[in-house]
């Protein structure tokens, strides 16, 4: 029987296995979308330490929420938002990042990460690769819509998606 996704908030001690799995994850999401230099490279497992280090422990980061996702003894995913970072935000927060690895799909770890780190009640924006079907979808079950815009990050096309929660 496999173990249930239990979502908590990351400890410093945490780091080593946040960092690993935001590049095993990246992988097996983006290798044919992404330059295999980028996802190769070997310094972007301690780029991703350091990041998550920074998170957890400097002031400038207080305002985003982070999660992580366990089954086991093992982190299966990941999800940070924060404030706006688009200019042109009308929403009040936006989805960093949010992912998992390909063995935890399917586990509803997406949609505990999700409900997490964004109050289904607050308008928020996140961006995703384009094509990326199932990660489209994902959020599109979770009210996020596709508003038009696009952007090339480290030479991936991305669409802009934003969720609106219903009028009171």
């Amino acid at each position: 029987m496999t173990s249930p996704v239990v979502v908590r908030a990351p400890a410093l001690a945490d780091v080593p296995a946040l960092a690993r799995v935001h590049v095993e994850s990246w992988r097996e999401t983006y290798r044919g979308l992404m330059r295999d230099e980028v996802l190769d490279d070997p310094g972007f497992l301690a780029r991703r330490e350091r990041f998550w280090t920074r998170l957890l422990t400097e002031d400038r980061y207080r305002e985003s929420t982070a999660a992580l996702a366990e089954r086991g003894d093992e982190v299966v995913g990941l999800a940070l938002a924060g404030p706006p970072l688009d200019d042109d935000a009308t929403w009040d927060r936006q989805l960093y990042a949010l992912y998992t690895r390909v063995t935890a799909h399917g586990s509803g770890a997406g949609a505990a990460l999700l409900t997490a780190v964004l109050d289904p009640g607050v308008s928020a924006a996140l961006w995703v690769a384009d094509p990326n079907p199932r990660a489209q979808a994902f959020y599109r079950k979770h009210g996020f819509v596709a508003d038009g815009t696009s952007q090339v990050d480290e030479g991936v096309r991305e669409v802009r998606m934003v969720r609106r929660p219903p009028a009171r």
